[in-house]
């Protein structure tokens, strides 16, 4: 499977009855994907990891065996995918130690649309038995296929398994167990939304990364801003202002529209030629989300990309890449924006200190990676 350069890095193996992993060369994250048979886990997998459209995964057949990918994006982890048929808790075929060891987090999903009493059950003692193996581990529990279901009918099912499921764990003890949930569907932006905060739950850098965004807003008259995976369009971090999913969507969609929009008539020159161009007099009028905007582009490389779209409402999305993961998208007033050559400098010190991030991370991987391999070498001399 070939990726070009700016697109995920993604291996994928099948592992049966072998999981076992190679200490020295593995402390990614891991998400843990489980949940009951057509509960939906593989879908939700396709869709924000391969692009792949919500109504194809109908011809998606049943997982029957643990398949595993290595996603290398501004954060790399590695995802999960278990069948729901299997005991992933059978001693004798599985390593639980190995599977629950890992820093990261546990994605159950349940099936809002069926019965979920049995998915309750094995939630109840899936979180028991991972918890005994791993303390740190997070718990999201998506409730999912929520699509077809009233606003009014989700509010109560959600309500009612959280509570089943908090009363449940608070009968053992566990009252205290890090638990999320979310109502998912793979047809509308709620999933990736949902992996949003999972994701952000494992960035060690995201009190740093919210910082800088806030001061960028701050010094830049932005409203709101949003740091974007491109690839999956999960937001690893946002400002501190709240979140409306109005504004996440048209900025999520904004990612999707560039993209094609840039692959169909190709390059511009410069950030400033797309301010020409949209205060000019010549303006190409673009559809996003139900309003018409004005719409300029340039892609001279992954990391200079940048775009801009300026809504009916007065309002401006700006789009500047920042590296070959991320993207930055705002949302600000077009009277702010007057002031580019401000936003464009901030911009700058953003990119900058985006990158002094990066490199820190890379200095502690390949810090781990050295005393892992030392640590490996007193282990094999020991023997």
């Amino acid at each position: 499977m070939s990726h070009s350069e700016d697109e995920y890095s993604l291996h994928t193996s099948h592992i049966g009855n072998d999981v076992s992993e190679d200490p020295v060369q593995d402390h990614r994250p891991r998400l843990l994907i489980m949940g009951l048979r057509r509960s939906g886990k593989s879908s939700i997998q396709k869709v924000v990891f391969h692009k792949m459209a919500a109504n194809e995964t109908l011809f998606l057949e049943s997982t029957n065996k643990i398949i595993k990918e290595n996603i290398t994006s501004f954060i790399d982890f590695q995802v999960w995918d278990f069948p729901g048929q299997i005991d992933y808790f059978d001693t004798a075929t599985y390593d639980s130690d190995v599977i629950f060891g890992e820093y990261g987090a546990l994605i159950f999903v349940i099936d809002a649309q069926d019965d979920y009493i049995e998915a309750l059950n094995r939630l109840h003692q899936t979180v028991l038995r991972a918890h005994e193996k791993n303390k740190k581990i997070t718990f999201e529990v998506f409730i999912h296929k929520v699509d077809a279901l009233s606003d009014e009918f989700k509010i109560d099912t959600q309500r009612d398994i959280q509570q089943r499921t908090t009363d449940e764990l608070a009968d053992v003890g566990l009252e205290n167990v890090p638990l999320s949930f979310y109502l998912t569907s793979i047809y509308d932006h709620s999933i990736f939304e949902a992996f949003s905060k999972v994701i952000q739950k494992l960035i060690p850098q995201l009190p740093t990364l919210e910082n800088l965004l806030n001061i960028l807003c701050a010094n830049s008259g932005i409203e709101k801003a949003f740091l974007f995976d491109v690839n999956s369009k999960i937001y690893i971090a946002t400002d501190s202002s709240p979140v409306d999913m109005q504004t996440y969507e048209i900025c999520s969609d904004m990612i999707d529209v560039i993209i094609d929009i840039s692959e169909i008539y190709g390059r511009t020159t410069s950030f400033h030629q797309i301010n020409d161009e949209l205060y000019g007099d010549d303006q190409t009028q673009v559809e996003t989300n139900g309003k018409a905007g004005n719409y300029g582009t340039t892609t001279d490389t992954a990391n200079d990309a940048a775009s801009l779209i300026k809504l009916n409402n007065g309002m401006v999305l700006c789009l500047r890449g920042v590296n070959r993961f991320l993207a930055l998208v705002c949302l600000l007033r077009s009277d702010n924006f007057e002031k580019h050559g401000l936003i464009d400098y901030n911009f700058q010190c953003f990119k900058q200190a985006i990158a002094e991030v990066f490199e820190l991370k890379r200095r502690s991987a390949e810090r781990l990676r050295h005393e892992g391999m030392r640590l490996s070498g007193d282990v094999n001399e020991g023997g």
